[in-house]
């Protein structure tokens, strides 16, 4: 049995439960959670901005040790390491075999309807569902052995733990869907876990500079902290002019990396002229964002980034190697470590907008 934290009721927060996993089926690999950090994405399940199938355990930016392995898993072994990515891949399909892993939709990566439930309730028969492939908000994970990879023993787990969401979609916006030149000038709108983590990759490229943009000075001084060369507060009437006078006369890329309608907004707002603006962020489903017609005659561009469009089994050992080298700051981003029964604690100072990451670290 595995303590876990579970998503009964949109609303109501987590209730702190028993769960029991199946023994992995061949390409499965059991992992014992170690941290797991909460993200944004988690609370708009949480709170029923997204659906989900109910119940079901949240939890995807998790590191752990692989306790076992099915009988046709060759790229772990029990003992490893590993970090988890909630983009599984398949390794097959039109997605993966051009490159565009993260677009993959992994149906093979799960099981089929036939097969019995990766997690029940303690001591019945009801199935509590998987969310994002992972559902690490758990004392034990099961999942396909495409939605984790191996990094190095020397890596602290609570910090490897952040790097499988925040870092890798924030890095990956920067090396991945943005593919930052050096010099070019780099706006950052937003600046939690994942923004946060956008800003230090943007040091880490060699851009030119980079804006933080956040309402809160708390974040936009993390900011700086991690690279920013410049900050602006997210609210102020003359953000779009600032942003522009900083960038002499617009940025290279803007990247939104909070979700909000206004924010996908201003980051079309500051674009030079050839410009890209990404969205990272989870926006409401009912969100629109474009370009008006001067905007393309300018050659602006705008684009989605799920995870960064990361290719993380390569991209992942990386990050660790970034941070073990002392490039990849992220002691700065994690704000506070917690135990799983903190954990409504947690995502209501998520709500309240007043820290960088919150990491559950199980015992």
């Amino acid at each position: 049995m595995a303590k876990a934290a579970i998503l009964e009721q949109p609303g109501n927060g987590l209730v702190i439960g028993e769960v029991e996993l199946a023994d992995p089926l061949p390409h499965e690999v059991l992992i014992d959670t170690k941290a797991c950090g909460l993200c944004h994405s988690d609370l708009h399940f949480i709170d029923g901005a997204y659906p989900h199938a109910l119940p079901c355990v949240p939890g995807h930016e998790a590191a752990g040790v692989v306790r076992a392995v099915g009988s046709e898993v060759r790229t772990v072994k029990p003992g490893d390491h590993v970090v988890t990515c909630l983009s599984a891949f398949c390794g097959h399909c039109e997605f993966c075999v051009t490159g565009r892993m993260a677009l993959c939709l992994g149906g093979d990566t799960r099981r089929a309807p036939t097969d019995a439930p990766r997690i029940t309730r303690a001591g019945s028969a009801d199935t509590v569902n998987q969310m994002l492939n992972l559902s690490a908000f758990s004392e034990q994970m099961l999942i396909h052995e495409h939605a984790c990879v191996a990094i190095d023993k020397d890596m602290p787990l609570d910090r490897a733990a952040v790097i499988g969401c925040a870092v890798t979609t924030g890095a990956g916006a920067i090396f991945n869907a943005c593919k930052v030149v050096p010099g070019e000038t780099v706006a950052v709108i937003g600046c939690g876990g994942v923004g946060l983590a956008t800003v230090n990759a943007a040091r880490i490229a060699g851009a030119g500079k980079v804006i933080a943009v956040d309402p809160l000075p708390e974040k936009r001084e993390l900011a700086k902290v991690l690279g920013a060369t410049h900050t602006v507060d997210a609210l102020a009437d003359n953000a779009v002019e600032e942003i522009v006078r900083i960038s002499n006369g617009g940025v290279d890329h803007a990247i939104e990396a909070v979700g909000r309608q206004a924010s996908a907004d201003l980051a079309v707002k500051v674009l030079r002229r050839g410009g890209t603006a990404t969205i990272l962020g989870m926006m409401p489903l009912d969100c629109k964002v474009g370009l008006g017609a001067m905007d393309l005659l300018s050659g602006k561009k705008l684009q989605g980034a799920i995870m960064g469009m990361n290719h993380f089994p390569v991209d992942l050992p990386r990050l660790v190697d970034f941070y073990m080298r002392g490039l990849l700051d992220l002691d700065t981003i994690i704000a506070e470590r917690i135990p799983l029964e903190a954990i409504n604690e947690g995502f209501d100072k998520m709500r309240a907008g007043h820290s960088a990451r919150s990491v559950v670290v199980f015992d």
